[in-house]
């Protein structure tokens, strides 16, 4: 027999400004669910989970959460400013029994101490904060919008880590292809303002969205065919010249309307680079290039090549120094020792992270043309930026939006329409994905793969780098970095291992000046058990203990003299906290038991 949902969304209709954002949509979640809720930038994803949330009220439908069931939800934008620092405001999202020491564990498991100053944190690091206040209870219920956004990748793959091994339900809004398909087991579609659900994870929904907007598209012509028939019997049909039938008359109407009803997918993204002339065969060479900040090595003895048609990936840990490895590669920082020599005919085209050339007041009609002009340039023709704005899915309504009021995926579609409006053939691409809904990163990838100039690119998403890179460049810690052959997942197969940076310990066995040499795997260290698990080895007592206790002295009020009688409602409660004890008493026990046959196991 199934589970009764936790959480369940009926129905729910909600208008802003006259357009109807939802009409219908719905969600349920049982225990243990995983479900990714995808859809296009703008289609209602964060207000759904807003609604499933209750921090936002809707104009119709049901909404139910078991009360019983703790839910945490973790917004795009969290405000941490009513807090001193960061452990006590993780410290407030807990509940009553939650383990204390979980805030400071995921705190510096996610990279901060808990002393910092709410007000002082980047986005980055309030993102990391509130992630800990959200996981720090264990809820029954997650829903995480956008939970890698501002990330660097050893982080994305601890999170996730962190989340497969957590028996809460989960709702995932993410635009991380790999985060999404190896965390969920159901899919829930929100298009056009209804849900349509697939009962597999979102590595199965791509291949069923295409399917099911074929049918839909099939449907379509069927009904233009019922009209256009209709249409002719009432101008041609011997009966309509005699008598109208009224029916008949009845019946076109209704398919007229129908058509009217149907809400077609919004168009696609038309994503074209304005290419430039040919650049020489060698783009970038680097010879034993070294740079340093101080006492701080950023870049030692790093030596490689880049040919024309490369698509180079570069990863690591946040502040492991990769934009300044892209500005000495491109040539607007000097190394402190070795050789950069740059390719004939080079044009260089950038998209930065911080979006940092678009200023908040700036309209978007001056920010995508420079000001000044109508038209732009692409591949030498001229082009109004009305139709321009168009490709990249703004109406011509927008033109005169501030930068600012845009969401963050308009931001983002601004700062790829402005960069790939300028002549190149040199791209280099600074975390391009950020906030981009999916159809418009396949866009994205088709776009990289086809380019005839070279690409570099800066990148979290591994499932982007699988796709469009040819060799990745990986931070290995202390200085040291080293090019592999392939995507995200060849290197990590030569590798042995993702994204952490390696101890200088290993330091004599990475390549070195050798580009694009493959190091075999180290041995595995032997399994130890990490300090989250020594530290619920060793306190999973105490609560068990305190689980039974509670027990007992639910059961001795439940079998006191005419307490059924006397007060049946406070009755029912002991009863469902009698039931709700039992199970947490029950998998506590499990983890104990799974933690101490580990421990037994690595010792013997």
């Amino acid at each position: 027999m199934a589970a009764a949902p936790l959480l369940t969304l009926q129905n729910i209709q909600l208008t802003f400004g006259g357009t109807r954002l939802l009409e219908g949509a719905e969600l349920i979640v049982s225990p243990g669910q995983r479900i990714a809720l995808v859809g296009r930038n703008g289609s209602g994803k964060s207000t759904l989970l807003k609604i499933a949330s209750g921090d936002v009220a809707y104009d119709g439908g049901v909404r139910f959460v078991e009360p019983s069931a703790t839910l945490r939800y973790l917004p795009q934008e969290p405000d941490l400013s009513a807090y001193a620092t960061t452990l006590e405001y993780v410290e407030a999202g807990l509940g009553p029994g939650d383990d204390e020491y979980r805030a400071q564990y995921l705190l510096s498991s996610l990279g901060l101490s808990g002393t910092e100053d709410p007000k002082k944190l980047s986005g980055g690091e309030g993102r990391r904060a509130a992630l800990a206040r959200v996981l720090a209870p264990k809820p029954d219920i997650l829903l995480l919008d956008e939970p890698t956004n501002h990330l660097d990748l050893p982080v994305i793959e601890w999170l996730q880590a962190e989340l497969d091994s957590l028996r809460s339900a989960m709702v995932l809004i993410s635009h991380d292809r790999r985060f999404l398909s190896d965390l969920t087991r159901s899919t829930v579609w929100l298009d056009r303002g209804v849900t349509r659900r697939l009962d597999k994870g979102f590595g199965a929904f791509e291949a069923w969205r295409d399917q099911v907007l074929e049918e839909e598209e099939r449907d379509r012509h069927k009904l233009n065919r019922q009209i256009v028939r209709e249409e002719h019997w009432v101008r041609y049909g011997v009966t309509a010249r005699r008598k109208r039938n009224v029916g008949r008359m009845e019946r076109l109407s209704n398919l007229r309307q129908d058509r009217r009803d149907q809400r077609r997918v919004a168009g696609s993204v038309n994503m074209q680079v304005s290419e430039g002339r040919t650049s020489g065969a060698l783009v970038v060479e680097a010879e034993n290039i070294s740079k340093r900040f101080g006492d701080r090595v950023i870049v030692e003895d790093f030596s490689t090549r880049v040919l024309r048609g490369d698509r180079i990936g570069i990863v690591g840990p946040n502040g492991a120094g990769k934009t300044t490895l892209i500005k000495m590669l491109t040539g607007t920082l000097a190394p402190d020792s070795g050789t950069i020599k740059l390719g004939s005919a080079l044009e260089l085209a950038m998209l930065d992270q911080g979006r940092a050339k678009l200023h908040p007041e700036t309209r978007l009609r001056e920010a995508l043309t420079g000001g000044g002009s109508d038209t732009l340039q692409i591949n030498g023709q001229p082009k109004h930026v009305v139709g321009y704005m168009k490709d990249f899915l703004f109406t011509p309504e927008q033109a005169h939006t501030p930068i600012g009021k845009l969401s963050g995926g308009e931001r983002a579609r601004v700062a790829l329409a402005r960069a790939l409006s300028l002549p190149s053939n040199f791209l280099v691409l600074d975390e391009p994905t950020n906030d981009l809904d999916l159809e418009t990163l396949d866009l994205l990838e088709e776009m990289v793969s086809e380019y005839a100039g070279t690409v570099i690119v800066v990148s979290h998403d591994r499932d982007f780098l699988d796709r469009v890179a040819t060799s990745i460049i990986i931070a290995e810690g202390d200085g040291g970095w080293t090019e592999y052959a392939g995507g995200y997942s060849d290197m990590v197969i030569q590798r042995g291992e993702g994204v952490q940076a390696r101890a200088a310990a290993n330091k004599a066995h990475r390549p070195g000046k050798t580009s694009m040499a493959p190091i075999a795997a180290a041995p595995a260290p032997k399994r130890k058990m990490s300090f989250k698990e020594k530290h619920a080895l060793e306190t999973l007592p105490k609560t068990i203990e305190k689980l039974e206790a509670e027990i007992a002295a639910i059961n001795a009020a439940l079998t006191a003299a005419n307490f059924y009688t006397k007060d049946p409602e406070g009755f029912a409660a002991k009863s469902k906290a009698l039931i709700a004890a039992e199970a947490k008493r029950a998998a506590a026990e499990e983890e104990w038991l799974e933690l101490e046959l580990l421990r037994e196991e690595l010792e013997g």
